[in-house]
């Protein structure tokens, strides 16, 4: 059973997914209800019978949890009728206190019913706005399979400070941006939003990868400091580790800027290489002050056939129990020959294994494979 077929069986236990899980009330109401009937006179278990409600509410929607508590008093009746002490003030008492559980119970699953779902049309609308945020990436861009993973470190988030975006140039290449904005909440999604924002309206039309990086420095920069006070700008820094790259389609080379981020890996058959750049620059948002001299473009080999792995420290510092880190190379060798959708399809799996379906930060990566030249 892979990982997110169990996140898939845990909902049935979520209130509304029933069915089986009727059988507890219910098979409760019927065993109180023959052994009170069977037991000695001093012996009454019909007071249990409020348990039959108060199970049900944890995972029933009102109507289910409003039945459980009409059968639990009608078996109080019953055992009343056949014991014949229907008249009598204690099983009268018992019948009342029933049906006053019962209706708590009830009134329980409404309100929360109606909290969940006014939580759903928020998350429906935070899902929207997310996806509009991080799109996916195009199967096939150029001549290049590509493929993307998000992974975020909020159970119920669906985008956090990680980012990746790609473009067409008119040059016939395709341009892609991985990151990793510094922080987390609010803020890094803000940031994030502002750097995918840039970079989607200016990947295509920028004339150099360098100019790109200016672009991108200066949007952040600005964003993130033009409402501070002069004391503020120095204590607090907003900034993106951050890959640009070019990938020509007719040149099988792959151009890029490293701004501080972990260096891409590349898969040619069993070998792995990491493509890692004479000189890494200060993370978007720190560098741009220095000009276009200040980037410098590094250009590795990228043939047919080959694939290359981009990726976010959430990857590599992703830790188990045990405090061990995900063995992110090793595993990447052994799928090395599958298509990058598959690849990190085994990719999340395994990695979620490894930390046991937590993770402590945002983890992204983008697979790509050169199809032709």
């Amino acid at each position: 059973m892979g990982f997110r077929q169990r996140l898939d069986f845990k909902r049935f236990w979520r209130p509304g997914h029933v069915p089986v899980l009727v059988v507890i009330p219910l098979g409760l109401i019927f065993t109180v209800c023959v052994v009170d009937v069977l037991a000695p006179p001093d012996i009454h278990l019909g007071p249990l019978l409020v348990a039959a409600p108060a199970i049900t509410v944890a995972f029933a929607g009102a109507r289910v949890t409003a039945l459980m508590g009409a059968l639990a008093v009608l078996a109080q009746v019953l055992i009343g009728l056949l014991r014949g002490v229907l008249t009598t003030a204690n099983i009268q008492a018992q019948i009342a206190a029933l049906v006053v559980v019962s209706v708590v119970c009830v009134a329980v699953c409404v309100v929360r019913d109606r909290r969940e779902r006014q939580l759903h049309r928020v998350r429906s609308v935070a899902e929207a706005a997310q996806s509009v945020l991080l799109r996916p990436l195009p199967a096939q861009t150029g001549a290049l399979q590509i493929a993307g993973l998000y992974l975020p470190a909020e159970e119920e988030a669906d985008l956090g400070g990680d980012l990746y975006a790609v473009a067409r140039t008119a040059e016939d290449s395709t341009r892609l941006l991985i990151g990793d904005v510094r922080g987390n909440g609010l803020a890094a999604i803000n940031n994030a939003a502002l750097l995918l924002g840039a970079f989607r309206a200016a990947a295509h039309r920028q004339a150099t990868l360098p100019r790109l990086a200016v672009h991108l420095d200066a949007a952040l920069r600005w964003d993130t400091s033009q409402w501070r006070s002069p004391s503020e700008q120095d204590t607090d820094e907003d900034f993106a580790t951050a890959i640009l790259l070019d990938i020509p389609d007719h040149d099988p080379v792959v151009h890029l800027i490293t701004c501080g981020h972990p260096p891409p890996l590349l898969l040619r058959g069993d070998r792995l290489t990491p493509l890692v750049a004479e000189a890494s620059h200060l993370p978007i948002g720190l560098g741009g002050v220095f000009g276009l001299d200040a980037y410098d473009v590094q250009t590795f080999s990228f043939d047919v056939g080959d694939l290359l792995l981009l990726y976010t420290d959430g990857v590599i510092e992703a830790r188990n129990a045990k405090g061990d880190f995900y063995p992110f190379t090793e595993r990447a060798t052994q799928w090395a020959k599958d298509d990058p959708a598959e690849l990190l399809r085994l990719l999340q799996d395994d990695l979620l294994a490894h930390v046991h379906g937590h993770l402590n930060d945002d983890a992204a990566v983008v697979a790509i494979r050169r199809l032709t030249v």
